[in-house]
């Protein structure tokens, strides 16, 4: 498993788990598509937040939060 900070640009991956504290930003994340099990498609990962395509909708975390989202890699830079 990764962290969702560490996943290149244009992999695709399944949210494994939110390791975040608190209720009311676990339950927003999960309102925005990022449940466990979701696939997500990283649109970018440089510099400042992590841009994620979720159910066909361009979101933007920030990269502490990122951080404690667990992922499984599925595929790298679009490629297999």
């Amino acid at each position: 498993m990764l962290a969702l900070t560490e996943v290149p640009e244009g992999s695709r991956v399944a949210v494994v788990d939110l390791l975040v504290r608190g209720w009311g930003i676990r339950r927003r994340l999960m309102e925005m598509g990022l449940a466990p099990g979701s696939i997500v498609e990283v649109v970018n990962n440089t510099h400042g937040p992590v841009v994620v395509r979720v159910r066909g909708v361009v979101v933007a975390i920030g990269r502490g939060v990122a951080s404690k989202i667990l992922v499984r890699l599925l595929e790298v830079g679009g490629n297999a």
